[in-house]
């Protein structure tokens, strides 16, 4: 008798039987995002301020239109981050010189103090994914999973 595959975490409903590959994905986004929510969390971030800091670890002092861009979200989300995480202390907003009605964005000290945090966050949530590849011979997985991101980025500009 062949072993009985595990049930997947998000029950499959019979709509989906056409797609499997398509909702296995999406099933796991949600259980990959709900995770790394509680992990931020801990670290007092919503989700979406994480791409915010990470933005302006690689290049601090970015206008808020700037960011906006690169973490591919509204400008009312972008600026309500922005707003709560200077709340917090952990950035700092001041007019740019070049136009005053640009805002630019940097990095406070309590932000600057969550990189490492953040590097060990991703890097436990790539641990748990590569020791499951690892388990399951996930050959290729990576190459294939950034060709899906393509593909399904140019489907939506399309």
């Amino acid at each position: 008798m062949p072993a009985a595959k595990p049930d997947p975490v998000m029950p499959r409903p019979s709509l989906v039987d056409c797609a499997p590959v398509s909702f296995g994905l999406f099933a796991l986004s949600r259980e990959l995002h709900g995770y790394g929510a509680e992990l931020l969390l801990k670290l007092g971030l919503h989700p979406g301020q994480e791409l915010i800091l990470m933005q302006l670890f690689d290049r601090d002092g970015q206008t808020q239109a700037e960011i906006q861009q690169a973490v591919g979200l509204d400008h009312s989300t972008v600026s309500r981050s922005i707003r709560r995480m200077e709340d917090a202390g952990l950035l700092v907003r001041a007019p740019a010189q070049h136009d005053r009605r640009a805002v630019i964005v940097s990095l406070a000290d309590d932000g600057e103090a969550l990189r490492q945090p953040l590097a060990e966050l991703w890097a436990s949530l790539d641990r748990l994914a590569t020791d499951t590849l690892r388990r399951t011979e996930g050959a290729g997985f990576l190459a294939t999973v950034a060709e899906l991101e393509r593909t399904y980025a140019a489907a939506r500009r399309g």
